[in-house]
């Protein structure tokens, strides 16, 4: 496979302004920051609008768990090179809302959903998923209402429409023992299903499944179904297949690292499959820390970890760089890499955007366009959320 020049950055991430406008940085690569108004900006996802418009959610606010987190929109017009300045979406002050999704619905008259978790402090165990709703692709929003009650569940991936009509979203599950602090270790996938566009939902859940999260599906060209997964073992991306996108097999470990840190893949036009992920694992560091949120633990949180139930405990503190591209021609069989979107050390010991310190390149969301436009958005440092435009034809030939 040819790899194209231009996919990869030089020098230090430092050399590139901060700026909202989007601009040439390489042969077939334009780049920007999208404006930030919070000290830590996280968890990006993008959706491309009928007009042409990009849209792009995180979450942002002091720190992951705090409950000033909240959810920003900011919008890049079709035809126009420059992000507008973001909005906040939601209010809640008691809670840390995070990982929004965006979703349009495919039937008349079209709303936009605004999907994301809510959660008490650190502890992901306790988490809901909230929607709000827009009629006027983004503009104006509903107040919330909670979609997934049940605690504990997470999303992260869009929700895609199945070739029967149906829509599923990818979901999965924070667990931990009562009297015991989450940190990952018994975490499952499943899929939530609507028949009836969205009024009603079933469930069915992977199998076996422990530690892999942050599900993403595609629809292949030949009529099947691939999941890519994270990896609570911070060891590799894993995959499953479906016929139905409803009932899948056992995720099972693909040859790329991952470091527990989200990924994002969709289907090009020639069928191929892309993946933005991290190229790292716990292999490529000794250093660990106990919990995504040791950070901000109350002192008076005297809860033990949670044990380690399926032989294996949940990894954090490996690296989350580079951010990187992997092809695979054979619908998720084998992969080869392609490039590199961003280089860095992936410092992520600590989640304080106030100090500086994290260097993460991390939780990439990516749109296709018709036009073979892959654009690409990412959390840059934990301090603003990147975007990346790159086109098919920069990938090379298979």
């Amino acid at each position: 496979m040819a790899v194209a020049s231009g996919i990869t950055l030089n020098g230090s991430s430092n050399s590139t302004a901060h700026s909202p406008t989007v601009s040439h940085v390489a042969p077939n690569k334009l780049e920007a920051y999208i404006p930030a108004v919070t000290t830590q900006s996280h968890a990006s996802n993008l959706l491309l609008l009928p007009n042409g418009d990009l849209l792009c959610t995180w979450f942002g606010g002091l720190q992951e768990g705090i409950p000033d987190i909240s959810i920003y929109l900011a919008r890049l017009p079709a035809n126009s090179n420059t992000w507008s300045s973001p909005s906040k979406l939601t209010y809640d002050d008691t809670r840390s809302e995070q990982n929004p999704v965006l979703f349009l619905t495919p039937t008349e008259p079209q709303s936009l959903w605004l999907m994301y978790t809510s959660q008490d402090g650190g502890n992901q165990d306790s988490a809901v998923v909230k929607k709000q709703e827009s009629y006027d692709f983004g503009h104006t929003w509903s107040t919330p209402t909670v979609l997934f009650a049940e605690p504990g569940t997470f999303i992260r991936q869009p929700m895609s429409v199945l070739s029967t009509g149906a829509w599923a979203i990818p979901v999965f599950y924070c667990r931990a023992p009562k009297g015991y602090r989450w940190v990952g270790n018994d975490d499952i996938s499943a899929v939530r299903v609507s028949h009836d566009k969205g009024i009603t939902w079933e469930e069915v859940q992977v199998p076996e499944s422990y530690g892999a999260v942050h599900m993403r599906t595609v629809a292949l060209h030949d009529g099947t179904y691939l999941a890519l997964y994270r990896s609570r073992w911070a060891d590799f991306v894993y995959s499953s297949t479906s016929s139905d996108g409803i009932h899948w097999s056992k995720p099972q470990p693909t040859t790329l690292p991952n470091p527990n840190s989200g990924i994002c893949a969709d289907v090009l036009s020639d069928g191929r499959v892309l993946i933005v992920y991290n190229d790292s694992s716990a292999d490529s560091t000794m250093a660990r820390r106990k919990g995504l949120y040791d950070d901000i633990a109350p002192k008076d949180d005297v809860r033990l970890n949670q044990p380690a139930i399926h032989g294996k405990e949940a990894f954090w503190g490996a690296p989350r760089a580079p951010l990187s591209i992997a092809i695979s021609n054979d619908g998720g069989k084998s992969w080869e890499r392609a490039g590199v979107i961003e280089h860095g050390d992936g410092f992520c010991m600590t989640n304080d955007s106030k100090g500086k310190l994290n260097r993460e390149l991390s939780y990439p969301s990516m749109a296709v366009g018709a036009n073979g436009d892959i654009h690409i958005a990412f959390t840059f440092w934990r301090q603003k959320i990147k975007y990346v435009r790159l086109n098919e034809k920069s990938l090379g030939e298979a």
